[in-house]
């Protein structure tokens, strides 16, 4: 039910972290993996380490924010493998952090244009693949912050609950096409982006006492929820929000 091979996978942010597990994840599946980042030596790297696990992966460099990248990076896939079953859409940035009126305008729309805006282009670019197959899986790396914001996160907690309701828009407009679109809610993973959080320890002091499983998560315990929903396991799921936070929310 977890096998993904024949199966051609984007994932977005894969140089490192969260979006690296989940195509590795992929290709230890079966799945032929296409990792995009903005630099392409590092990309490189992780294509020859993948290699080593006879992992089929291709690099291609790409800003999620500018769409030429976006359209770039669609039509190297399709030259690359002929086709697009998954996306992951798992680039995301928070330049700022702090009270939102201290925001500025330019960190507003480099905020939406990378966590909202690049996950609706990228998912248009390639539904006339997935139409043309009949089958296709999206899945948005969202944040426990879409649901419950903290202070500082303002503006990048509105982005990812909006990136929560687009999930649930493309569900509603292309499951006639069968497919489907999930969102993953992380909560706090040791990554280089949320190292901010983790290395502080009055934040973490804090954290521990809302977090039930009393430790935070690692990118490892997200790949395998993005493995089941891009999966036949996850065949009847589509418009959900699927939280990895060992209980934040609860």
């Amino acid at each position: 039910m977890f096998d993904l091979s024949g199966k051609v996978a984007i994932v977005t942010g894969a140089s490192k972290g969260i979006g690296k597990a989940i195509a590795y994840a992929y290709g230890k599946n079966g799945a032929k993996v296409v990792v995009s980042s903005r630099d392409q030596s590092t990309l490189d790297e992780v294509v020859a380490e993948f290699a080593l696990e006879g992992i089929s992966a291709i690099g291609i460099a790409a800003h999620v924010g500018k769409t030429d990248d976006l359209v770039n990076l669609v039509q190297k896939t399709i030259d690359n493998f002929g086709g697009i079953d998954i996306i992951v859409n798992n680039a995301a940035i928070n330049p700022h952090f702090g009270p939102l009126e201290d925001l500025d305008e330019k960190a507003y729309h480099k905020i939406m244009d990378v966590n909202l805006k690049a996950p609706l282009e990228l998912a248009k670019l390639v539904l006339p693949y997935m139409k043309k197959s009949g089958k296709g899986s999206i899945i948005n790396i969202s944040s426990v912050e879409g649901t419950s914001p903290s202070p500082g996160l303002g503006m990048y907690s509105v982005s990812k609950a909006a990136l929560n309701m687009l999930t649930k828009s493309m569900a509603v407009e292309w499951g006639k096409y069968n497919i489907r679109t999930n969102s993953i809610c992380p909560g706090l993973i040791q990554t280089k982006f949320s190292e901010a959080l983790w290395t502080n320890d009055q934040i973490m002091k804090s954290l521990m006492h809302k977090i039930a499983l009393k430790r935070i998560g690692h990118p490892e315990e997200i790949a395998g929820l993005a493995l089941f929903l891009a999966s036949d396991a996850g065949a009847y799921c589509t418009g959900s929000l699927f939280t990895a936070d060992g209980g934040y929310l609860i």
